[in-house]
């Protein structure tokens, strides 16, 4: 583990640290009700279903994936510190926004930050301009087609 760079050693470590994180989000359904109290406005926009695919195609299949390309090619293709400054960002938005705490803030403050680094450390760490675009824009997606989705089912409720 001494001779891989950064960027596959953390994405090594975002294992057991999103297994925190999604313990603290998930546990008695706490996000998808969160979701569908708040986005939702109290309709079930959000279901068990779609909360599998994000967390389990989404973001263990990507991480995933992206040890296995980086054992294949020696290299990691995606950079998971900066959808992790995203993930974090996102718990802090929702936290101002409905003023109050939010399944998954707590791990996302205390874990998804230091590991994400500032944006600075980042760049100076080193990987390719693609691997922290992909990384970038995969987390933007994720979120955003939790949102998307979560939108569409509450207008198609009536709402």
């Amino acid at each position: 583990m001494h001779s891989w760079p950064l960027a596959l050693v953390v994405t090594f470590i975002l294992l057991p640290v999103y297994m925190f994180h999604q313990y603290e989000e998930n546990d008695n359904d706490r996000f998808r009700q969160f979701f569908n109290q708040t986005i939702g406005q109290g309709k079930d926009v959000l279901s068990p279903w779609v909360v599998f695919l994000t967390n389990v195609p989404g973001v263990w299949g990507v991480i995933g994936l992206s040890l296995f390309l980086s054992h294949c090619e020696h290299r990691i293709c995606v950079d998971h510190r900066l959808p992790c400054v995203v993930n974090a960002i996102v718990h802090i938005a929702y936290a101002v926004i409905f003023r109050g705490y939010n399944s998954g803030l707590g791990t996302a403050i205390v874990l998804f930050r230091p590991l994400g680094s500032g944006l600075e450390e980042v760049q100076q760490a080193g990987g390719t301009v693609l691997m922290h675009v992909t990384g970038l824009l995969v987390a933007i997606g994720i979120h955003a087609a939790i949102l998307a989705h979560v939108i569409r089912k509450r207008l198609k409720a009536g709402n």
